[in-house]
């Protein structure tokens, strides 16, 4: 990455860290909502900005999130971002099919992170006829289907209109998607 790359991804992991933050209560637990996951469907667009943006402002976040709101630990600190590192790269090699790409990404994200979230937010038995893992993989897959996979794809669609793409070709950031 040169320079510019970087200081995109430095942008990208401040703005997603900020929402996280920002956006407290809906961006971690059991019922979650991350807005800023929509940040990944960007790596489709940009590449390894958005990919170490996503990651490193995952990490960052969810240190912020652990020690202001719920501490879950290393498990969440470390395995949170690697989710999104994880679908952030399989978003970019699959640019070509966006949609696809976010729901793959979505379902990436949601077995990681519903891997171990379910140790820290154990569901009443009563109210799930799943086991509690299977019952968090769902949360957080369907969550993540509705912040990557289409505010993620509706933020691509927005951001691929030719007078951003000039914006972003004339400070030197490579486009791997065509304009809409």
């Amino acid at each position: 990455m040169n320079i510019k790359e970087m200081v995109v991804a430095v942008v990208m992991s401040s703005l997603y860290a900020a929402l996280v933050v920002i956006l407290g209560i809906f961006s971690y637990g059991p019922l979650q909502l991350r807005i800023a996951d929509a940040l990944i469907m960007l790596s489709a667009l940009i590449g390894w900005p958005a990919i170490v943006g996503a990651t490193l402002g995952c990490f960052i976040g969810n240190i912020m999130t652990n020690i202001l709101y719920y501490w879950i630990g290393p498990l969440d600190i470390f395995l949170g971002p690697l989710a999104n590192f994880l679908s952030s790269v399989l978003i970019f090699y699959m640019r070509k099919k966006p949609y696809v790409a976010g729901i793959l990404g979505s379902l990436i994200v949601g077995i990681i992170v519903g891997s171990y979230l379910w140790l820290f937010f154990p569901p009443p038995s009563s109210l799930t006829i799943f086991h509690p893992w299977t019952a968090m993989v769902v949360s957080i897959t369907s969550s993540s289907i509705v912040t990557i996979a289409i505010l993620g794809n509706l933020l691509l669609k927005v951001l691929r209109r030719p007078p951003i793409i000039s914006l972003f070709k004339s400070i030197g950031i490579k486009i791997y998607l065509n304009e809409i």
